[in-house]
């Protein structure tokens, strides 16, 4: 063995292996997505002996050259007289090493946007990147799976959020010799076995706890549940309307908070594409000058991409135009970036010696298009509004099924509402300041995709600079008003001074501002998501049912609070429900197996956390698969390269390796109680939802109703007064069972609710997953 130390004096490396102490093995410890340690001791009497300094670099390799450990002195040597021996005093120096993502353990990670539908290898890139720009070799990190969506805490350390990142995605990391490997775990396979040679019956210690479950209940966060829509009518007076539920509420941390006050722009924020150096930033401004004169070549793109769920507003700034441009700013794209390929945004074109401004939709140019003036400043922004919050579900995984092929992970379909405001500001007006935006498209993109690009700038040619850019969730209410005969308009809830024309400001009701109180007659709209606690209950039936025996039903239950990945509505309970089942039906293993490192399992010449190790030793009825957890490795004969290797390991039903829970317990209201599902019926228990259940008409005694959808055949859409009671053998609070599409329903009072669901013709039949809840506060 070799050990070598460079204090960073100049010197470099220098061998400090004879100084070791011979009395006191050196250690190093590996753990599943923690950092690497290494303790040993050093003797101090031989002249010239230098003390290493803390953030000295340690480098412990085998005479092959093959690493032990490479990383850094996170202490100070902890010294210890021995006496006074044929050169001087003799001192020990007890050193404690850390592996190399210690240097990104010692910076704090910028307050970034969360990964969004990234896989994990590209996360953990990005991370080390954002801290230390090439800094590590990340060839090894593989993608391994996708995250629906991962916060980043600056609170937390590099190597907390490698080993969440890590975890969601049922894979390990290490940091060695300058590298980051991030691999799924069980990339590398070796065996135990009693006919091994090599094999040291002695060594290994096995423990089969009982931890048989087959009856799981997962609770997750709140979640968006009942898909809302509550009906008011304006009396010229009233500024409060009273909501029918607690609207589902979203995290709403910025996305982007750009104020462009450079030198350049963010790389944790941006990615900028310019051949032709047409960008920079200059006096807190984005300035474009030009451009290739070719669509989708001179772009500013946010670094992640835009879940198109939920509500956003996106404020993509204060534009002013320098002469005459053609391009699009603020384009939503769901492929590749291109005019064609634009969901949603703003096409500017040249016209004379000024340029036009209108909405862009489909790749296409929609509606009424505004002329710009010089000298004036244009703030454009887009709102975004999606019943369904999140666009694509958690992934589990479990030993079954791996990274690449876990539980979940489907895609959400929606529509979305998109909104394109534009406000004309005149420097000479200061009223065109608090002016009502131009409402340059309003209307709902159907099956609009789940994620998109967000380019700020797409040049073909543009002279223009941009003074601020902000993207942000918003209230989840979308409310919408119309005056009798006239078509709704969309009104942003918010802060006054946002632009908003009314607030929710206490859980339940909408407050309409007094420069905009609703007027006499005037239809009042609000759509939102209701809330509850997100839990899920999956049995393993036919385990139960073996199990079963006179008073013992069988039942073998755990309840289990998710913490990561996050659990954020009821299916991704389910999904990790499943992942826990897929483990939970056999034996609980867990073990450690000593050996020399000339003899470890396999022929291997090294082993690390996150290696499968299967233990075949039918004498002992012990045939199972596990992961390795734990390494440890003292190195008693440094002299001859040999160590004794201490291995733990363990399967996922010991501990579990791709899921983590809260540490604190979690009580489920009643009302979010689930139903019981078996395994075989997760995917298929559930009908679609009527998420584009609404009223159409009210008179004094009745409503008339759209469901959105007509049902099967055997199938209608259930009415009741209340969320609860679903079922055909039920008549209590029933409002009826339709078989079509429309209908009408009895008002019985000026406020009232109808809940509704659709159900099939089967036996028993199925229900939708959410209620549709219609509320009606409407005079008599």
């Amino acid at each position: 063995m070799k050990l070598t130390i460079d204090n960073l004096l100049g010197q470099g490396a220098v061998d400090y292996t004879a100084a070791l102490d011979g009395t006191v093995a050196p250690r190093v410890e590996r753990k599943i997505n923690q950092p690497a340690a290494l303790k040993c001791s050093l003797l101090g009497s031989a002249a010239g002996f230098v003390v290493p300094a803390i953030g000295a670099r340690v480098v412990f390799t085998r005479t092959s050259g093959a690493s032990l450990f490479t990383g850094y002195l996170t202490h100070a040597p902890l010294v210890e007289y021995l006496g006074f021996g044929e050169q001087g005093a003799v001192y020990r120096y007890d050193l404690i090493a850390e592996s190399d993502e210690v240097v990104l353990d010692q910076k704090v990670l910028p307050n970034r946007a969360a990964f969004v539908e990234r896989s994990a290898g590209a996360a953990l890139r990005q991370l080390a990147q954002d801290l230390l720009p090439g800094g590590f070799d990340t060839s090894a990190v593989q993608d391994v799976d996708t995250l629906a969506s991962y916060q980043v805490n600056p609170q937390k350390k590099f190597s907390f959020h490698a080993a969440e990142i890590a975890l969601a995605a049922r894979a390990s990391y290490r940091a060695m010799n300058g590298a980051l490997v991030l691999a799924p775990v069980g990339a590398a396979a070796y065996a135990i076995n009693e006919s091994d040679a090599n094999f040291s019956p002695i060594g290994l210690k096995l423990e089969c706890p009982k931890l048989l479950v087959n009856d799981v209940t997962a609770i997750g966060v709140v979640e968006p549940q009942a898909y809302v829509r509550d009906y008011f009518v304006g009396d010229g007076l009233s500024l409060r309307f009273y909501l029918s539920q607690k609207p589902f509420q979203q995290s709403k941390p910025a996305l982007i908070d750009e104020e462009y006050l450079g030198p350049g722009l963010d790389p944790t924020t941006w990615v900028v594409n310019d051949p032709s150096s047409a960008v920079s930033v200059l006096a807190q401004t984005l300035q474009v000058s030009g451009g290739t004169g070719l669509d989708g070549q001179t772009l500013v793109e946010f670094i992640e991409q835009i879940e198109m769920g939920g509500a956003l507003e996106l404020q993509h700034g204060d534009v002013s135009f320098e002469g005459p441009s053609t391009g699009v700013l603020g384009g939503l794209y769901a492929g590749a970036i291109s005019v064609g390929g634009c969901l949603a945004g703003f096409q500017i074109a040249a016209s004379g010696s000024g340029s036009t401004i209108q909405a862009l939709i489909n790749g296409s140019a929609t509606g009424s298009v505004v002329a710009t003036t010089a000298g004036h400043r244009y703030v454009l922004t887009t709102y975004l509004y999606s019943m369904e919050v999140y666009r694509s579900g958690e992934t589990f995984h479990s030993s079954l099924h791996p990274a690449g092929s876990g539980w979940g992970g489907a895609a959400v379909t929606a529509d979305v509402r998109v909104v394109l405001e534009l406000q004309d500001i005149d420097p000479s007006n200061p009223a065109s300041l608090v002016a009502r935006a131009t409402v340059l498209f309003d209307d709902v993109i159907p099956n609009a995709a789940g994620f998109c690009t967000y380019a700020l700038v797409n040049a073909t040619n543009m002279q223009c600079s941009v003074a601020y850019t902000y993207l942000t969730h918003i209230s989840l209410a979308q409310v919408r008003t119309a005056l009798p005969s006239a078509s709704y308009v969309t009104q942003l809830v918010g802060s006054l001074s946002d632009g908003a024309e009314c607030e929710i400001a206490s859980s339940t009701s909408l407050d309409f501002y007094p420069q905009y109180v609703p007027a006499l007659n005037a239809l009042i709209v609000a759509s939102y998501r209701g809330s509850g606690r997100a839990v899920a209950e999956v049995v393993n039936s036919a385990s139960i049912a073996s199990l079963a025996s006179g008073v013992d039903n069988g039942v073998r239950g755990i309840v289990r609070t998710v913490k990561t990945p996050s659990a954020r509505t009821q299916a991704d309970c389910e999904d990790a429900a499943l992942s826990i089942l897929d483990d939970a039906g056999g034996l609980a293993w867990m073990g450690t197996y000593q050996t020399w490192s000339d003899f470890l399992p396999g022929g291997a010449a090294d082993i690390f956390p996150g290696d499968a190790m299967t233990v075949n030793l039918p004498s002992r009825n012990a045939v199972f698969s596990a992961i390795v957890r734990k390494v440890s490795i003292d190195v008693v004969d440094p002299g001859d390269d040999r160590g004794i290797y201490v291995i733990e390991f363990a399967n996922d039903l010991a501990t579990p390796l791709a899921l983590q829970d809260e540490s604190s317990a979690t009580t489920v209201a009643l009302q979010d109680l689930p139903v019981r599902l078996a395994t075989t019926q997760v995917g298929s228990y559930y009908l679609a939802d009527l998420t584009d259940a609404q009223i159409t008409a009210v008179t004094s005694t009745t409503v008339s109703v759209d469901a959105g959808m007509a049902p099967g055949s055997g199938g209608g859409i259930e009415v009741r007064l209340h969320d609860f009671g679903w079922g055909l053998a039920n008549d209590r609070n029933l409002l009826g069972r339709f078989s079509t599409q429309t209908f009408s329903l009895a008002r019985l009072a000026r406020t009232q609710n109808y809940f509704l669901r659709l159900y099939d013709g089967s036996s028993p039949p199925k229900y939708s997953r959410y209620a549709a809840a219609l509320h009606v506060d409407y005079p008599s």
